[in-house]
């Protein structure tokens, strides 16, 4: 928060999304893990797919740099053919470290909702809501309410 009370993000927060190629049987190589950050707007474009929408996102983590085209990651959300889920597909190409990996990973609709709900919970805190929501104190709320009785929900309802 600045002197004049106004609050400021520096920067929006993200989800890392980590993938492991299967080994066997509901086993993973997690040594050979992946991970794919989501901004909140990636994050809001899955939240909104329907049953047989998907997206794509594509990630160069040495974008502008040096060794910008070095590694390429995209991850394609997809419906399931016959409607069940959704396919996640990461595939992350890497020529700095000779990996050309992907991997997929079906999502049953129960599993999609309950990331979902997850991403929706975290949402705010990834965009600083929580730091101004939790700046605001009760006592401020009531000292508005008295200085006008007639504000808000209690005005609506009288009418």
């Amino acid at each position: 928060m600045g002197q004049s009370g106004a609050f400021k993000l520096s920067k929006e927060g993200f989800v890392l999304l980590q993938f492991a190629p299967a080994s066997g049987v509901r086993q993973y190589d997690w040594g050979r893990k992946q991970v794919f950050s989501l901004s909140v707007t990636e994050i809001g474009n899955i939240i909104s797919l329907g049953a047989r929408d998907s997206c794509e996102f594509f990630h160069d983590p040495f974008k502008g740099k040096s060794d910008e085209g070095r590694v390429r990651k995209v991850l394609k959300v997809e419906p399931l053919p016959d409607g069940s889920g959704h396919f996640f597909n990461l595939s992350v190409q890497n020529k700095l470290t000779n990996v050309d990996e992907n991997i997929y990973i079906p999502i049953t609709k129960a599993e999609f909702a309950v990331l979902v709900s997850s991403f929706n919970f975290v949402i705010p805190y990834l965009l600083g809501w929580h730091t101004f929501a939790s700046s605001i104190k009760p006592e401020d709320a009531n000292r508005a309410n008295s200085a006008n009785p007639r504000s808000g929900a209690e005005f609506e309802w009288s009418r």
